[in-house]
């Protein structure tokens, strides 16, 4: 199963509630930070919400 790295790029500050709320259940609170998720429908709609806020990568 191929695992995605997500990297906060941009501040969740003035978006919408529910952007930052992704942000949080991604496991995301800083620019910088990085995340290993399992990739699956679930975390690539969650990605889909804030891909202007994240970076993501793939990970064999």
């Amino acid at each position: 199963m191929t695992t995605l790295k997500i990297t906060q790029v941009k501040s969740g500050i003035g978006g919408k509630q529910y952007q930052r709320a992704t942000l949080r259940s991604l496991g995301l609170r800083k620019i910088g930070q990085s995340v290993d998720r399992p990739d699956g429908p679930a975390v690539r709609g969650m990605i889909r919400t804030v891909a202007h806020l994240v970076k993501v990568e793939e990970i064999d």
